[in-house]
């Protein structure tokens, strides 16, 4: 094990799972002198990783050679917050599942709640010199999976390594009307004027846009699609599933904001994988699509 990822790994006790067998009971085992009250508080503090993903989950089945880590880190406190969950965290960064309605980031204009400000004051629990810092957004009302650095150096490094580092990053959908094709790909030249993006078909100055769609479910006058982004441009799915002429509902900007019927923008970014930036090691994540977005296509 390089210094890198011994140093990521540090603050956690390992374990490798032999046989099948609930997380509990696995726990149970390799602690035997802590009480199932004591394990339960132990799963509840989120410094239980399996697979590189907490999980609180006391009756999870464990697989073969599936790996569970507790984290040694005295300072972890029990992290609650409506507007996100941390679903993985190690010594540099961080990865959450943020809902929708919450921003990225603070703006000039926007002094609100952020993902940026809450995951700040998390980490400043341990430490007042900790810090977060962005590496990349998504829009306001798109929920789904994000990354955040804990120093600068592994900040700069995902930013100026992002297509190296990130190889699959996709999103789910629901969009007005009934899909004609199975796949297919958009590609546009999008141009960010502020308050909207605007899409060409050929090159006017703007940047080069590639979107990959795949429709998973046609139903009740929606698509359920998913989405995989070659480039990661402001807006990008929005504006190219206008272009389809299949906007996402929900969308008042760049669809018909009286087409939405679970009440949100029906886009959340549900898988993320990358080569650890420090480490290289590689790291998945996936959240299950949200549960509103299947209601419309029962």
């Amino acid at each position: 094990m390089s210094e890198k990822r011994a140093k990521a790994q540090s603050k956690y006790t390992n374990y490798v799972v032999r046989e099948p067998m609930e997380l509990m009971a696995f726990l149970s085992a390799k602690m035997p002198q802590a009480s199932r009250t004591k394990l339960k508080s132990i799963l509840s503090k989120r410094i239980v990783y399996v697979d590189n993903v907490i999980t609180t989950q006391y009756n999870f089945p464990l697989q073969p050679g599936m790996k569970v880590q507790i984290s040694r880190d005295k300072n972890t406190k029990e992290f609650h917050n409506k507007l996100l969950k941390i679903v993985y965290e190690d010594a540099y960064l961080i990865v959450i599942n943020k809902a929708e309605g919450v921003l990225s980031v603070n703006t000039d204009r926007q002094k609100e709640r952020t993902a940026y400000t809450i995951l700040n004051e998390y980490v400043k629990r341990s430490g007042r010199r900790n810090n977060v810092y962005i590496v990349h957004r998504l829009d306001r009302d798109t929920s789904g999976l994000m990354m955040f650095a804990k120093d600068e150096k592994t900040q700069h490094n995902l930013r100026d390594n992002w297509h190296k580092i990130v190889f699959d990053r996709r999103y789910v959908a629901v969009l007005s009307g009934e899909m004609d094709r199975d796949s297919g790909t958009v590609r546009s030249w999008l141009t960010d004027r502020t308050l909207y993006v605007y899409s060409s078909p050929t090159d006017d100055g703007g940047k080069e846009s590639i979107t990959h769609y795949r429709t998973i479910k046609r139903k009740n006058g929606f698509s359920l699609v998913e989405l995989n982004l070659e480039t990661g441009r402001k807006n990008q799915i929005r504006v190219h599933m206008q272009d389809l002429g299949h906007p996402v509902i929900g969308d008042g900007r760049y669809g018909w904001e009286d087409i939405n019927p679970i009440g949100r923008l029906a886009l959340h970014a549900f898988k993320l994988c990358f080569y650890h930036p420090v480490t290289g090691e590689i790291m998945r994540f996936e959240t299950p699509y949200p549960p509103d977005f299947k209601k419309l296509f029962l």
